[in-house]
């Protein structure tokens, strides 16, 4: 059984309850029950799969604004604002790629299997970071930098 929250998670409501293939049925309900009843999350149940079902969506959307910034497509603050403003996210996608952590950003397509990772091309800017240490707020400098 697993529980995968969202960042960042007091903000964010969604948790989704991973049962294995060896969970019975009514474990997922008490989980379930406790993420909702107990935690105030909104619970959805997701396939025991390699990785976070949100996630396969998520890293792609992280990748795809890191390579905009690569590019020189707009400054990292407008990519942010875009979907802040524009499309009312809690928080931008760089600045979540560096809450996260661009090494653990780069490691979701790493260890995809060849199906899954070949869908994930990670932009050179994100090797360049994690190949440096530059690891977001964890370190003080990501793709924003930030005071200790």
């Amino acid at each position: 059984m697993g529980l995968h929250f969202f960042n960042p998670g007091p903000a964010l409501a969604l948790v989704e309850v991973i049962p294995s293939l060896l969970t019975a049925d009514d474990v997922t309900a008490r989980v379930t029950a406790f993420a909702t009843e107990t935690l105030g999350k909104h619970a959805i149940i997701a396939p025991d799969r390699e990785e976070f079902t949100a996630n396969a969506l998520l890293i792609l959307y992280l990748l795809a604004a890191i390579r905009m910034l690569e590019q020189g497509l707009a400054s990292a603050e407008d990519i942010d604002q875009w979907m802040e403003k524009g499309c009312e996210r809690p928080i931008g996608p760089l600045a979540l790629a560096d809450l996260i952590g661009p090494d653990t950003v780069l490691a979701c397509p790493r260890r995809s299997t060849p199906s899954i990772a070949n869908t994930y091309s990670p932009p050179l800017l994100l090797m360049r970071l994690v190949s440096v240490g530059l690891l977001g707020r964890k370190t003080g400098r990501g793709l924003y930098g930030y005071d200790p």
